[in-house]
């Protein structure tokens, strides 16, 4: 499985990094994408979401209004889950999860994997 963060960044003081640092040390494979042209972790932010993906969890870490450019891209990957973490719920990207029969949930990452029940 691998876990794709949208809304990564290199700033440490952001939930996306601290999740980004938490699922590395669980052992998970990540993709990180963002703004930033960066390397955390030894994993370099990517401007947009690859293709092609298998059995991949998506953890927003950017709000409703940002969303809409990476929808498309999400739904063609057909993830296993995509987790909203708290600040990105949006209902009409939920619906549209639902119409694709896309499993997701309001949730924080950071949370889940504390208590061992990623994803």
């Amino acid at each position: 499985m691998k876990v794709v963060i949208i809304g990564a960044s290199d700033n440490s003081e952001r939930y996306s990094y601290k999740a980004t640092e938490a699922l590395v040390k669980k052992g998970f494979d990540i993709v990180l994408v963002g703004m930033k042209n960066k390397t955390v972790f030894n994993h370099v932010i990517q401007p947009t979401i690859p293709a092609l993906i298998e059995d991949a969890v998506v953890t927003l870490y950017i709000g409703p209004q940002h969303q809409d450019s990476f929808i498309p891209a999400i739904i063609l990957l057909n993830p296993v889950k995509v987790i909203f973490n708290p600040g990105t719920e949006n209902p009409s990207f939920q619906a549209l999860l639902d119409a694709n029969n896309i499993v997701w949930e309001e949730a924080c990452t950071l949370v889940k994997l504390s208590l061992n029940q990623f994803p």
